[in-house]
């Protein structure tokens, strides 16, 4: 069953918390749930800490609790020091019935850093990445073993961000590792989304549908802009938007070939930050979330 998601950073953004904050947070889960009409929505940093309240705040909204990012640090800390530090994420994903984590390794990162160029992003060697996935591998078997898949996101700005970035992450982890697919991020980490999907289709867990607008893209590589200064300039869009460079029919065409939504309940998830003083929430996430449905329906993903 495909279920649709969305992320707050749309509204507000997480890493940099002045973008949207005079939005009320009763206005951004209202808008996405009782007005566009969305499943679930993805963490974010206004949600309540308590497992149970969160469930009840976005439950009064007609929403779920999809998954919450979870930043790791498994370049400087053992996976079991990883372990002990997730448990009270875990707590969050279990109580709120989420059977996914969306993961990413951030103790090197530069998308957070709101000077540094994301050209100058972090880069392993081949035995560092063989190392790292190694562990991602062993962190991912223990959150099977608690119920939970460890969907990996490839990231502008962190050790995982170009096609060839994302095929050696692959080779280097095993079966429990899944890979949670962004389009926008592929794009713009200079790939081509189908090509991509179509090569990891069958570890893909969770779906990004982020849009790029290509030449804000090319000026933060032409221009050593930072990741959230192309955020600001408006990188980043929705599906149907016609500024947006990516087609996302091909995306579900891939998608419904490889089964995704065949065993168990799989999201599609709009997210697409953008600066709400520019760019209207209420309105993009309503176009996103229109032309992924009928994308989705048109590729046979969706049933319904």
């Amino acid at each position: 069953m495909i279920l649709y998601g969305t992320n707050p950073i749309a509204w507000a953004n997480d890493d940099d918390q002045s973008i949207g904050a005079d939005i009320p947070t009763d206005r951004i889960l209202d808008e996405a749930g009782r007005q566009i009409g969305f499943d679930g929505i993805e963490n974010g940093h206004r949600w309540p800490e308590d497992p149970v309240e969160l469930r009840n705040k976005l439950g009064g909204f007609g929403l779920k609790w999809i998954s919450g990012w979870y930043s790791t640090e498994l370049l400087t800390r053992s996976v079991d020091d990883e372990i002990a530090a997730f448990q009270t994420h875990l707590a969050k994903l279990q109580e709120n019935g989420s059977r996914v984590c969306v993961t990413c390794e951030t103790s090197n990162t530069v998308h957070g850093s709101p000077d540094t160029p994301v050209n100058d992003k972090p880069v392993l060697t081949a035995g560092e990445m063989e190392a790292f996935g190694a562990k991602m591998e062993a962190f991912a078997g223990y959150m099977a073993s608690q119920g939970i898949d460890l969907a990996y996101h490839h990231h502008m700005g962190t050790v995982v961000e170009s096609p060839a970035e994302i095929d050696a992450f692959m080779a280097a982890t095993g079966p429990a590792t899944k890979l949670l697919f962004d389009a926008g991020h592929c794009y713009f980490g200079g790939g081509d989304p189908a090509e991509v999907l179509k090569k990891h289709a069958g570890r893909v867990r969770h779906f990004h549908a982020k849009n790029v607008r290509a030449p804000v893209a090319q000026r933060v590589r032409d221009e050593g802009l930072s990741f959230l200064q192309g955020v600001l300039a408006g990188a980043f869009t929705v599906p149907g938007d016609q500024e947006g460079a990516i087609d996302f029919a091909p995306l579900m065409a891939v998608l419904a070939d490889a089964g995704y939504g065949t065993d168990t309940d799989r999201w599609l998830v709009i997210e697409a930050e953008q600066d709400p003083d520019v760019r209207n929430p209420l309105l993009y996430q309503t176009l996103g979330l229109a032309t992924l449905k009928r994308l989705a329906r048109e590729a046979g993903l969706d049933g319904g």
